[in-house]
């Protein structure tokens, strides 16, 4: 069973994923920031000082004004917290917009498929010969 676990792990695309994952996870933190440290806070500005990690709903219970969400939540009240799902939706934005890019490079940068004759094309070709012979 060792000697099995060992050959899995060897595996190219087992350790191409492993790379993928903690390469995804290490520029997660890189949008996050970008996010939250540079593109919120301009929108912020530009809506005129909102802050939208701190936006949200009271469902239940009692919140004084000027709340954060955080304390909110501590003070045990049943909260929305739709300013955090604002700012997770722009995270995703922009990791999928730069996903794409580098999909998009990566495929102008790989040579394009051999073209040759389908499978159906060579099945055809091998029964027509063996009909000759």
């Amino acid at each position: 069973m060792l000697s099995e676990f060992k050959a899995f792990i060897a595996r190219g695309n087992v350790l191409d994923l492993a790379v993928g994952v903690i390469i995804g996870a290490a520029f997660g933190k890189i949008v996050t920031s970008l996010t939250d440290d540079i593109i919120m806070p301009v929108i912020g500005l530009v809506t005129g000082g909102m802050d939208f990690s701190n936006k949200f709903t009271v469902l239940s219970g009692t919140v004084a004004e000027g709340t954060t969400l955080a304390a909110a939540r501590a003070a045990g009240a049943n909260v929305l917290g739709w300013g955090s799902l604002i700012t997770a939706i722009i995270n995703f934005v922009i990791m999928a917009f730069v996903i794409f890019l580098i999909v998009r490079q990566a495929n102008k940068a790989m040579p394009p498929p051999a073209v040759g004759p389908s499978e159906v094309d060579l099945l055809t070709e091998i029964r027509d010969s063996l009909k000759k012979g």
